[in-house]
């Protein structure tokens, strides 16, 4: 009989299931790390939900388990790496918050146009203050949301219902798909300047991190209205609260902060036209109830299936696919994770080809792999092989695949591309050995180089003094070249750059190589 332990506040509802198809549960929520340690090697499998630490010390202990489900979608709390480095499964239920946080958004939405809880302290200190209390309607209001995903989409349907006009920003969502929820596509300068209220539903990443900052707000309406129910870091505090200030912004409804808990000495949390929330999007007895049926069901589909949903590492794979092609799974999605981060406007499509006898009978899973690579970047949901197609379906992305039985030059190769509205980037890659991958062409430029850690890529003018001149500009910034590959198609045309770096560059530095006399074009990618 497997052994289950659940180590953090799960609803009863998982525990009745679990032993209701055979399994024994030990339902454990109040044990130190201590403890948890010297219990795991008596489990096969353990739930939790935010927080117990699954770290590495304990993920060492664990002798017999199989698999690591998380009551919920964020899986910060688990060291990925070192269980898959074990062979262990890890899974989590992805959606089972997405009413409860749409409708917390919405919650929030109104009580901050109503300034109810504002009126409901005035109460409560035997106060009368009618005249301070007027709010505003929604009606016939602009809503604005950065992110149309599944919370998004769910906030623009309640959102109709109350009349308001939505317009959204997410350059991965097809004007048809936003149009079957009555849902305007629009730039991001339009949400700034067109917006009344203005609500993200953005995943936390180098993309959007301070998406919503001082030079965002100066574009906005006058006496705009921002809610944050997605995470933290999205919105700069400290741009907001001077907004707030200055009458820029007329009040802000957060749920998620930069640090949690909260700075409360910042004053933002204290200014009048704030109201906010412990992070309470996903807190609901239905949400909780959802997910701990979820994963119960996925755990008994596991053990007794041997088809688990939800996975968030790839150790399921280990006994379904070839040995050879782990590294082209990675490089493919090493592939649309570059591919992401170079996209700069709205897209337009994704591509994959391949080449080679060994890659000829993957062509699903390859793909699978690069949609997965791409949407890690993009979006705020656990995004895996199993879902990738469906998420981007979901979203309208189209994806050309080609496939051909040999290349010129390598036995195997895979060729990713993205197209924009701007831009086209086409990147190949291969594998030389069991696991060494190379990235060896960038649009027609041929290059050699390994794709990870910090890298930038820039376009130039092939002439003398061009490297000497970026390094310099590294050298003052004190950030060191690891290796770096040259391509060029024709003496003295225009040549590309691709250098590793041991650190990150931050936009300052990418402006003053943007500077040298003959750089036409900067870019920085993160693996």
């Amino acid at each position: 009989m497997k052994k289950i332990l659940i180590s953090d506040s799960v609803d009863e509802k998982c525990a009745e299931i679990l032993k209701s198809a055979g399994f024994e549960v030990d339902f454990k929520s109040n044990l130190s790390h201590e403890e948890l340690l010297d219990i795991i090697p008596d489990y096969n499998a353990l739930i939790v939900r935010s927080k117990t630490q699954v770290n590495a010390d304990l993920i060492d202990k664990m002798e017999n388990i199989e698999i690591i489900g998380r009551a919920g979608a964020g899986v910060d709390n688990i060291d990925i790496t070192f269980a898959t480095r074990k062979g262990i499964l890890v899974i989590n239920t992805p959606g089972g918050n997405t009413i409860s946080a749409a409708e917390h958004t919405f919650a929030l939405m109104l009580a901050m146009s109503r300034k109810i809880p504002q009126a409901n302290i005035s109460l409560h200190l035997k106060k009368w203050d009618r005249e301070k209390f007027q709010g505003t309607e929604l009606y016939r209001k602009t809503l604005g949301l950065i992110g149309l995903g599944q919370i998004g989409r769910e906030v623009a349907i309640r959102a109709n219902a109350f009349g308001m006009r939505v317009i959204a920003f997410d350059p991965l969502v097809s004007k048809e798909v936003a149009a079957e929820i009555n849902v305007f596509l629009v730039s991001k300068d339009e949400i700034w300047k067109s917006s009344d209220i203005i609500s993200v539903h953005t995943p936390l990443n180098n993309r959007t991190v301070n998406l919503i900052s001082q030079q965002e707000f100066s574009k906005c309406k006058k006496g705009v209205a921002i809610i944050n129910c997605a995470r933290g870091g999205i919105i700069n505090e400290g741009d907001l609260l001077k907004a707030l200030k200055d009458g820029t912004v007329s009040a802000a409804a957060l749920d998620v902060f930069e640090k949690e808990p909260p700075d409360f000495k910042q004053g933002l949390i204290q200014h009048p036209a704030v109201i906010c929330t412990p992070h309470l999007g996903a807190s609901t007895g239905e949400a909780q109830q959802k997910v701990a049926v979820q994963i119960a069901e996925q755990l008994i589909n596991y053990f007794n299936n041997h088809t688990p949903a939800g996975i968030v590492n790839s150790a399921v794979l280990k006994e379904t696919i070839k040995e050879n092609l782990k590294s082209f799974i990675r490089l493919s999605e090493i592939l649309g994770r570059i591919l992401s981060q170079l996209r700069k406007d709205n897209l337009k499509k994704i591509g994959i080809n391949l080449n080679g006898e060994l890659l000829s009978g993957s062509l699903k899973l390859l793909s699978a792999a690069l949609l997965k690579g791409f949407l890690l970047e993009e979006i705020d949901q656990p995004v895996n092989l199993v879902n990738a197609n469906i998420l981007s379906e979901e979203r309208g992305i189209t994806l050309e695949e080609g496939l051909s039985t040999q290349h010129r030059d390598y036995q195997n190769l895979i060729e990713a591309s993205i197209e924009t509205d701007s831009e086209k980037w086409k990147f190949s890659g291969t594998v030389f050995g069991d696991n060494e991958i190379r990235i060896i062409k960038i649009n027609n430029f041929p290059v050699e180089f390994k794709p990870e850690g910090n890298i930038i890529i820039y376009l130039n003018i092939d002439k003398p003094g061009m490297l000497a001149s970026v390094s310099r500009e590294l050298s003052l910034s004190n950030i060191n070249i690891a290796s770096l590959s040259l391509g060029r198609l024709t003496e003295g045309d225009e040549a590309l750059t691709v250098v590793n770096l041991d650190s990150a560059i931050d936009e300052h530095i990418k402006k003053s190589i943007l500077a040298i006399e003959g750089i036409k074009a900067i870019y920085s990618v993160s693996i």
